[in-house]
């Protein structure tokens, strides 16, 4: 559903998402890589990612409940939108955590081989948080796309949130 919102307003309204991609794509993804690519001599730049991803999150999750109370309308709901996809993103960092927590106990304390730990943490953890990356990504693109194009298409932020003309 297309809204006569003001430029401003979808500017405003693209923001919520430009930070989540920034955080799944440049950061998860390219930023990793290039510390990834520098960890056998220098582990610092490691130490960013998850830095930088929490704060992205956290400030995601902050800016959605102040929008509340300072934004127009448009802004608000994109902000509700993307809010809800940052909990989910921390809901599957969170199991990657723990599964990784658990394959750590198993090696260390219960005796499992390294190779069952990897199958763990690789199968339970690493593949639905990247499957989850992948499609939270494609939902972004689309709701950064539906914010430029003065588009609102989750039904549930329209019913939580009705537009006060």
């Amino acid at each position: 559903m297309q809204f006569d919102v003001s430029r401003e307003d979808v500017k405003k309204a693209a923001i919520p998402h430009e930070i989540f991609l920034f955080n799944l794509i440049g950061n998860h993804i390219l930023i990793f890589i290039a510390s990834l690519g520098m960890f056998g001599g220098f582990p610092y730049p490691l130490y960013l990612v998850p830095v930088i991803s929490v704060s992205c999150l956290l400030y995601t999750l902050w800016r959605a409940k102040r929008s509340l109370k300072v934004d127009p309308w448009f802004a608000l709901c994109h902000w509700q939108v993307s809010a809800r996809r940052a909990k989910a993103f921390i809901g599957m960092l969170s199991l990657l955590g723990a599964v990784s927590l658990l394959g750590w106990l198993g090696y260390a304390y219960l005796g499992m081989m390294k190779e069952a730990v990897y199958a763990l943490i690789g199968g339970i953890g690493l593949l639905p948080t990247m499957m989850t990356m992948l499609i939270l990504i494609i939902m972004e693109s689309d709701g950064l796309y539906q914010a430029h194009q003065r588009k609102l298409s989750a039904a549930w932020v329209l019913k939580k949130f009705p537009r006060q003309d």
